[in-house]
């Protein structure tokens, strides 16, 4: 007759019970679920790592001698570790401790994870120039030997729309693709900061903390993003230094160089130079070119080569635009049955080459904001107080922060000459409101609508 794993879990309590204090049994072992039996393997399952180093550390010699009672010298046991998953609570990660015999130490076994990296972006479809070299030199490098490279961390910065979104994942997919045992987890600044929240909230970090140490290759997205974020800067400089210090792969990407930071404390900035900063620059003409092709591909056959050439002299900045003027191009093709022509490229890009062109200011901001309050575009600069004016005040930094090149310096020297630090408080006070209150966030909504709309010409 084969016995459940509750019964064979029932038989190991019975024997654990006789050889440990009974405060010492409530504690570790009652809250211990058995899971399943198979190959005379017995897995449970425990709350937290934590929970599972303790009894690893204290409780070692009594679980081999259970385990060679209850399932003879080749019995197995395997811990499920209940981890704090950060996409998705309810997920459960596998952390596995075999006791192949009563005299040989329990191994770590990979643990798998959920890499969230998307497969369509890889190296094959990244289209290299000199714009972008440096940066896929080092990708290759790195996946080939990960955490064992000078390029550790690799920083990919530059624009928007320059593919290091592209490049940050298909470093993660090629590492995959040769290490398929490899943990590689990619997520961007705001997750990261969102899981902190949580796991303040729920008194998890080093929950949270475990398991980042579990992680072979870290790949952070938009890191900007930390700035005036101390918590979630502590917390990052934690992980990043346990990481690096055992040889694993971080990847990061920002908006600008690590020097050009703002409100980001210098440690983290001085530990983002350690390896490789590699710039990605808007692409020259035959990129650009290439990439619209390769965008196409089959489909390029029906676009004349001279309206190809006329969208890349055009769009110069940023591989997002040209993209959306392939498809604004072709579905204006299709749907009104028009031959696709210098004619209709020039009417389909003069929106893009106008916003371009225009751009938005933060005086056009300041001003927009203050005629939605119905207030003088001035009171903005003065030092009211005013409950009002403030929050007209710290909207306008915000989408001028969103919406505008201009670093936190230059913000707040229009507004009075507020220093950078109010200008990260005033931003953060708005992504705050936004989280909890409906109301402000429509607002917000609105006022973006009204900023997109400005460029329209």
């Amino acid at each position: 007759m084969i016995e459940s794993h509750e019964s064979i879990w029932r038989s190991c309590l019975s024997t654990i019970k006789e050889n440990i204090h009974e405060k010492s049994f409530n504690t570790w072992f009652k809250p211990i679920k058995p899971i399943k039996f198979e190959s005379n393997t017995l897995t449970i399952q425990v709350p937290n790592r934590f929970f599972y180093d303790y009894i690893e550390e204290h409780f070692l010699n009594i679980l081999k001698k259970t385990i060679y009672q209850v399932l003879g010298p080749t019995g197995q046991l395997e811990y499920k570790i209940l981890v704090d998953y950060p996409n998705n609570p309810s997920k459960e990660q596998l952390s596995s401790k075999e006791i192949k015999n009563p005299f040989v130490i329990p191994g770590l076994k990979k643990v798998s994870i959920d890499s969230n990296l998307i497969k369509k972006y890889a190296f094959d479809n990244f289209i290299e120039g000199d714009c972008n070299k440096l940066g896929k030199s080092a990708g290759i490098s790195i996946s080939k030997k990960p955490g064992k490279t000078a390029f550790n961390p690799l920083m990919i910065f530059g624009g928007v729309g320059l593919g290091k979104t592209h490049l940050a994942h298909a470093i993660g997919n090629e590492i995959k693709k040769l290490n398929p045992d490899y943990n590689v987890v990619y997520l961007t600044t705001e997750t990261f900061t969102n899981q902190i929240v949580s796991a303040i909230r729920k008194n998890t970090i080093d929950d949270l903390i475990h398991f980042y140490q579990l992680i072979d290759t870290l790949i952070v997205d938009d890191i900007q993003f930390l700035s005036g974020r101390e918590k979630t800067q502590d917390i990052f400089f934690n992980i990043f230094n346990q990481l690096q210090q055992t040889n694993k792969q971080i990847i990061l990407t920002c908006d600008r160089p690590p020097k050009d930071l703002e409100g980001v404390k210098d440690r983290l900035i001085s530990r983002f130079k350690w390896g490789l900063t590699a710039d990605l620059k808007s692409p020259d003409f035959e990129t650009r070119l290439a990439i619209i092709q390769d965008k196409l591909g089959p489909d390029v056959e029906e676009i004349p080569k001279n309206v190809l050439e006329y969208i890349c002299f055009n769009i110069k900045n940023n591989i997002r635009e040209l993209e959306g003027v392939l498809i604004s191009l072709m579905a204006q093709a299709n749907l009104n049955n028009k031959e696709i022509d210098i004619d209709l490229a020039k009417e389909v890009i003069q929106k893009f080459v106008s916003h371009e062109n225009k751009g938005i200011t933060i005086e056009n901001i300041a001003k927009l904001v203050a005629d939605h309050f119905d207030v003088p575009v001035e009171v903005l600069s003065s030092k009211t107080r005013k409950r009002s004016v403030v929050i007209a005040r710290q909207l306008s930094m915000y989408l001028a922060k969103n919406y505008t090149k201009d670093s936190l310096k230059a913000i707040g020297a229009n507004f009075g000459g507020k220093d950078h630090s109010t200008v990260i408080y005033s931003i953060n006070t708005v992504r705050d409101l936004i989280d909890t209150d409906t109301i402000f966030k429509d607002l917000v909504s609105e006022l973006e609508k009204k900023v997109e709309l400005s460029l329209i010409p």
